[in-house]
């Protein structure tokens, strides 16, 4: 018995550690050198910073906020910095919206009380319309882009559509401090993080050093932690980060840029991102929260994540009511991150409150009206009654399960780990696939707390029970559950990658980029990408077929879903981001065949007429090269070999067509300035 329980024992020491090991090849953040459950990595007693560079600084972060609940003046923000880097309105917002919502919370009555979570407001210093939906937003842009704005684009080396930063992420580390001798019974107080950027595998492990060291050392900590910060690489996305934080180094891979919404900048998109195949390197993020815990949070309805798929693919309005902030945001980012790599377009409220300026006109919504394409997390019972008529309320979390994955285990308090529910993962049949739809209206959450859908919309895609039966049971140790939560988000994740995947494959012929043929003169404008037309598509796709891949995971209506996927707020921002990446690469492919070709044995053979027209599409390139091509490194290479062969080009021609060709001032300084 001895030697069998060493054997056990030895046995799990070492999954443990392989599962640790294998956070790394799951594309999950992870910290280095620093135990989380250890003291931050900072004395007690420091130097003071170094000089903080605060442009540096605002590549990642805008603003840091304290901000503390006061019995008689409501939220209050005691620090903010930078100074000055939200306007008044914007400080209300994130006063309301960085405390947990006291109608509906489920806590436990221990001395410290620990969460994390965040949300996502509009910022109101912007000039674009604020009520535009980010669909409707590219769509306007997209008809107002001259054809000449365009061509800068690609001559600059980015894609066409450059979009303010209109919404501001909220990360919150909130401590709840429970003492009978206090009024009310305790305090709270929140440690805010805010910035452009979604990048919750950053700001989560950012404030679980943040927090603690603010409670423990005061607004010095603000301090020491910008002066790190901004010392920080430039965000790259889709690229793996080294950042330190004293003596911590937290290694990241950033969400890819096809991913992130258009409100966060300019987009730098690769080439890669055009391939209708399913990615190669499934280890690192296809799509944004890709840390986030899908298992989870949707662990008591991981049959219904079929039919939430379809309605994020459509972009249909979702209620996410949950009884914690983080239970709320962990559930709205793991709804986002089902549909990569796909663009999603959608508002999407990770931690939505009634202060929220937004709220007004969701409330005047009628009943006959339909709601704006979102998806809202929620905590507070007032949403049950006001956006009843929402078309598809999910409910989830647990009551009895008091925190959030965030904080580490050994932070938590005692009584904390008590409650747990065990997750029966039975096998799936297709007889209890229904059990998480409740026949009862939301409103009973009102009485009683239960993990729901309430949703009319019949989805076309089967859950997959093979996937189900393929997760495993963590069993009751919480230490063991959030190691085997790692395990079930990876296969959840890699089987809705590859789902979406094969259901946008259709379209890859529309973004496929044309190569310059050895026929064929570099120097004219490459053709136009394959145009689209709906109902064409539409009518080849059913003659064609959804892919093998897909027929056995959907119902004979397939086709519909497509049809319903064309008119929804994600296609057209998808498909017109990646026609101008497709553009971009075009642009690539034959820029660098006009360095390559020999211009030589490309006219040795033409006619004077078409010895016209190749010296036309040469000065053509150079006028652009000379005028968009300074963001290029090999802009000086590419404008001394268009120079080369547009002399060369003109020496063959006749001499009265010289002339003519002199007789125009700016072809003749083209001209002038090779000679010099």
């Amino acid at each position: 018995m001895l030697t069998v329980g060493y054997s056990i024992s030895f046995l799990f020491s070492l999954a443990v550690r392989l599962i640790l090991a294998t956070l790394s090849i799951f594309g999950v953040c992870f910290i280095e050198v620093l135990e989380m459950s250890q003291t931050p990595p900072f004395p007690a007693k420091s130097e003071p910073p170094s000089q903080i560079d605060e442009k540096c600084l605002q590549q990642w972060i805008i603003a840091f906020c304290i901000i503390r609940f006061d019995l008689e003046r409501g939220q209050v923000i005691e620090e903010c910095y930078p100074a000055g880097a939200l306007t008044e309105k914007e400080e209300l917002d994130v006063s309301f919206s960085s405390f947990p919502d006291s109608v509906s919370q489920h806590q436990s009555r221990s001395s410290i009380h620990d969460c994390f979570f965040f949300y996502r407001i509009k910022r109101r210093n912007s000039h674009q319309n604020m009520s535009m939906a980010s669909s409707e937003y590219v769509e306007k842009q997209d008809r107002v882009t001259s054809r000449k704005q365009t061509d800068r684009d690609l001559m600059k080396g980015r894609n066409a559509g450059t979009y303010n930063q209109r919404f501001l992420y909220g990360f919150v580390f909130n401590r709840q401090r429970h003492d009978e001798r206090l009024k009310r019974g305790g305090e709270q107080k929140s440690v805010v993080v805010l910035s452009h950027s979604p990048y919750t595998c950053v700001f989560r492990h950012l404030l679980q050093i943040l927090g603690p060291l603010y409670f423990e050392n005061g607004s010095k900590a603000l301090g020491y932690i910008a002066s790190y910060v901004s010392r920080w690489p430039a965000p790259v996305p889709g690229q793996e980060v080294d950042l330190l934080i004293g003596n911590a180094s937290l290694k990241v891979n950033l969400p890819p840029p096809h991913c992130l919404p258009s409100d966060s900048g300019v987009f730098e998109d690769s080439a890669s991102s055009l391939a209708p195949l399913l990615p190669s390197n499934l280890s690192v993020p296809h799509g944004l929260f890709h840390e986030s815990d899908l298992f989870g949070a949707f662990r008591g309805l991981l049959s219904q994540l079929w039919r939430l798929w379809e309605l994020l693919l459509l972009g249909e309005p979702i209620l996410v009511f949950a009884p914690t902030p983080s239970n709320c945001s962990e559930a709205v980012a793991s709804l986002v991150s089902l549909a990569a790599p796909l663009l999603f377009s959608v508002d999407f409220r990770p931690y939505f409150t009634i202060h929220d300026p937004d709220f007004a006109n969701l409330n005047s919504i009628q009943e006959a009206s339909s709601y704006p394409p979102m998806v809202l997390g929620v905590t507070n019972f007032i949403f049950l009654r006001s956006l009843q008529n929402m078309p598809h309320i999910v409910s989830v979390g647990n009551p009895t399960k008091n925190f959030s994955r965030s904080i580490p285990l050994s932070q938590r308090a005692p009584g904390q780990v008590e409650g747990i529910q065990k997750l029966s993962l039975s096998k799936f049949t297709p007889k209890n696939l229904l059990n998480a739809v409740k026949k009862d209206g939301p409103l009973s959450l009102m009485s009683e707390h239960k993990e729901a859908v309430w949703s009319n919309y019949v989805a076309v895609t089967k859950p997959d029970t093979s996937i189900l039966n393929r997760l495993v049971d963590a069993g009751m140790s919480p230490r063991v559950e959030e190691s085997m939560s790692v395990v079930n988000n990876d296969i959840l994740r890699r089987h809705f990658l590859e789902l979406t995947t094969n259901f946008l494959a259709p379209f890859g012929p529309y973004f496929k980029a044309n190569t310059p043929s050895e026929m064929l003169s570099p120097f004219v404008d490459p053709p136009p990408l394959p145009a689209f037309d709906a109902e064409e598509f539409l009518v080849n796709l059913s003659e064609r077929g959804p892919g093998k891949f897909l027929q056995k995971r959907m119902r004979s209506s397939w086709l519909e879903l497509y049809r319903r996927f064309l008119k929804g707020h994600n296609f057209l921002p998808w498909f017109r981001r990646k026609r101008a990446v497709a553009k971009k690469e075009q642009y690539r492919l034959w820029r660098q065949a006009r360095l390559k070709i020999t211009i030589n044995d490309l006219i040795s053979t033409m006619s004077e007429l078409e010895l016209v027209d190749c010296f036309h599409a040469i000065e053509r390139n150079l006028q652009g090269e000379l005028q968009y091509g300074e963001a290029n490194e090999d802009t000086e290479q590419v404008r001394t070999k268009l120079r080369k062969d547009l002399q060369i080009v003109f020496s063959f021609l006749s001499e009265d067509m010289q002339q003519l060709m002199m007789m125009n001032p700016e072809r003749a300084l083209l001209l002038h300035r090779h000679d010099q």
